[in-house]
């Protein structure tokens, strides 16, 4: 089937480029194939795309960071509420937010909870009963780690910031999706579904992506987990944001509120939609819903600006923009090619750690977020523009 880009003024890499002619060579696609300008290389399906599909769902286009995505709160405050030494409100977030990862048998890991908390506990009687129904079914997932890092931020490019937008107030952004739980069941899906293409001797341009056909033993169970991860990444958005909100209360002494605009979107997921006639599974890896009015987020890197922004219902990209800024550098190259010093140059206007490893996450690992913006200004428009003052990190 075709591809459709939007990728003028940015750059789309050989293999990423293959991977989606690979995609593109599955008999279920419907129309086309759209490509984000944040688009580079991903594990089986290609960071920065949108698969719409009729009659079958292909579990590593989700990828295994199932219902990864933002959200974004403005708040009463303004820049000059802010105290003058940052650092305490990073402190304040970071104790607030479990982060990160400890790694090593006997060891508690400092990104989960030890005792969840009471909004935790609350957010997990929603999902409970899904749970249930999925290990039911599938009691392998029963040991990953679901409650306890309900409400907790991840690794990686996952973040909570500080910002300020054009009119210099400020908000609340951050980054993360459905943790273990929701890498354990697209892992787990993944291979079911690598084990139905050998049993029925399917040969595809790449096995990760082996696909479940509608109606097959593992479709619909796989359509409700990954419904139910996506729900989990939301909620685990929620809390985390009622966190940030109440650490930052203990440290600005004016009171504020916190909702006076706020955006939730996945970026990482697959949505039941009607595109072009046909009802179909759209699947945005790297990719936010963009219908005509839709508000979304599209965040660049450590040290660049964000943007708050309002769909087009662009009907060729199937209602899709960029979800963030797109790597230039695989993680193992930036720590290779960026230095020390140059990572605190770039993000010298932030409050933020500048170590050795968060050097795969700074921003020249990263495309231009300008340029990206320039390459789909006829799916989106910006609402506001935000620069961060603090980032946290995992």
């Amino acid at each position: 089937m075709p591809i459709k880009h939007w990728t003028r003024g940015v750059p789309l890499e050989d293999e990423a480029r293959r991977q989606l002619q690979n995609i593109a060579k599955l008999p279920f696609i419907h129309r086309w194939v759209a490509v984000m300008p944040d688009v580079h290389l991903g594990k089986g399906a290609t960071v920065g795309s949108v698969v719409p599909t009729v009659g079958a769902i292909v579990p590593a286009a989700v990828g295994v960071d199932i219902g990864c995505g933002m959200i974004a709160v403005r708040t009463s405050l303004t820049a000059q509420d802010l105290p003058d030494h940052l650092g305490e409100v990073r402190a304040a977030i970071e104790k607030a937010v479990p982060h990160g990862r400890t790694v090593g048998r006997g060891l508690r890991d400092k990104g989960a909870w030890a005792n969840p908390p009471e909004a935790s506990l609350h957010g997990w009687s929603t999902l409970h009963e899904g749970f249930e129904r999925i290990v039911a079914k599938h009691p392998k997932l029963e040991r990953s780690n679901h409650l306890s890092h309900l409400g907790t931020l991840g690794t990686g490019n996952h973040f909570v910031e500080v910002c300020l937008d054009e009119e210099q107030r400020v908000w609340f952004m951050l980054h993360s999706g459905s943790r273990g739980v929701g890498n354990a069941i697209g892992s787990h899906f993944i291979e079911l579904a690598k084990q139905d293409m050998r049993r029925w001797m399917i040969n595809l341009p790449d096995q990760d992506l082996a696909y479940l056909p509608e109606g097959s033993d593992h479709y619909a169970d796989y359509v409700f987990a990954v419904d139910w991860a996506q729900r989990f990444a939301r909620s685990n958005r929620e809390i985390m944001m009622k966190h940030v909100v109440d650490s930052v209360r203990k440290v600005i002494a004016k009171p504020f509120e916190a909702q006076a605009e706020a955006v939730n979107c996945h970026h990482n997921y697959v949505n039941r939609e009607h595109h072009f006639g046909k009802d179909v599974l759209v699947t945005r890896k790297g990719a936010v819903s963009a219908r005509k009015g839709e508000l979304g987020i599209i965040p660049g890197s450590m040290g660049a600006k964000s943007f708050i922004v309002r769909g087009l219902g662009n009907a060729d990209s199937f209602h899709s923009c960029s979800h963030g800024a797109g790597r230039v550098m695989s993680r193992t190259e930036a720590k290779k090619r960026i230095s020390l010093e140059e990572h605190a140059r770039a993000t010298a206007h932030v409050e933020c750690r500048k170590d050795a490893d968060v050097v795969d996450e700074s921003p020249a690992a990263y495309k231009s977020i300008d340029a990206v913006m320039a390459a789909q200004s006829d799916l989106v428009e910006i609402v506001h523009t935000l620069r961060q003052v603090v980032c946290v990190k995992g």
